[in-house]
């Protein structure tokens, strides 16, 4: 299973790179952590941290990353509880006939039944066919960079703290209305239909994996603009919402643990009200490494 949030912001490439991210210093009386940008997915073990990085988790006691994808049963529970419709009830109560057309179809093309999906909510219906889609070129959450910073930690023997829960994480999707779920996969099947979801996804590695900062912002650009639910939601909850409380977890974190290696997906830290930007209103001195 996907984890839905992830796939709201899945990166591809189509050459295999070393893990380049953003990695930043993040220092306060004396305390210093580090900040790094991750991609959700990956392909063929191409994405080994690079050197800094490498340092940086070794001078850490703790890895702390959005959540610890290795534990499947709270997500199971988070599951249950916000992706899925009750006995007796199904996502064809929930769309309209017009919506459930366009979603049969986009199903077919993905080798998918309608039955097999029909108890799932229409926000996971979408985020599973962008999985599906990118799996189909490679990409997968199987390798994603947090995989290599969880292999890392439990060779270093390192604590391994999240930020956020699973049950956090998918109640976010689970506040859309119906109206706005509806909305959701609809513009999801359109970017699905006409390639823009996978050229989107490339654009964002691509910029990660060559630190083009100027790329990464036009992602986020992309990501986060225009009137459509999708990029409101993204801008107002999926970024707008949780970075000032992530950064609050890191503070928090810092004092606990003194030095410690925050892993976050990448546009975590773009923009005015990014991580780096929010940490430095909050008093500290952060120093992008690379």
């Amino acid at each position: 299973m996907f984890r839905p949030l992830f796939l709201a912001l899945l990166l591809a490439c189509c050459q295999p790179v070393f893990a380049a991210g953003q990695l930043y210093r993040v220092t306060h009386e004396g305390q210093t952590s580090y900040l790094y940008g991750t991609v959700h997915v990956g392909r063929d073990g191409t994405y080994p941290l690079n050197e800094a990085a490498s340092r940086a988790l070794l001078a850490s006691r703790a890895l702390v990353i959005e959540l610890d994808i290795r534990e499947d049963k709270a997500f199971q529970l988070a599951l249950a509880r916000h992706a899925r419709y009750p006995e007796g009830d199904s996502v064809q109560k929930h769309l309209t006939p017009t919506a459930l057309e366009q979603l049969t179809q986009a199903l077919a093309r993905a080798g998918m039944t309608l039955a097999s999906v029909q108890q799932y909510k229409p926000w996971l219906i979408a985020n599973l066919l962008v999985g599906v889609e990118l799996d189909r070129h490679g990409f997968q959450r199987s390798q994603a960079v947090e995989y290599a910073l969880l292999a890392a930690a439990q060779q270093q023997d390192k604590t391994v703290r999240e930020l956020e829960s699973a049950d956090y994480q998918l109640g976010l999707f689970d506040s859309l209305d119906e109206r706005q779920q509806e909305q959701y996969l609809l513009e999801n099947l359109a970017d699905l239909a006409d390639g823009d979801a996978l050229k989107k996804s490339r654009a964002l590695i691509e910029a990660w994996s060559a630190a083009d900062g100027a790329g990464i912002n036009a992602a986020w650009q992309s990501a986060t603009s225009g009137d459509s639910v999708s990029a409101g939601f993204m801008q107002r909850v999926l970024l707008g919402k949780r970075n000032p409380e992530m950064a609050a977890n890191i503070e928090r974190i810092m004092q606990q643990d003194r030095v410690a290696f925050v892993g976050v997906g990448l546009l975590h830290l773009v923009g005015e009200d990014g991580l780096p930007q929010l940490l430095k209103r909050r008093g500290y001195q952060v120093e992008q490494l690379d």
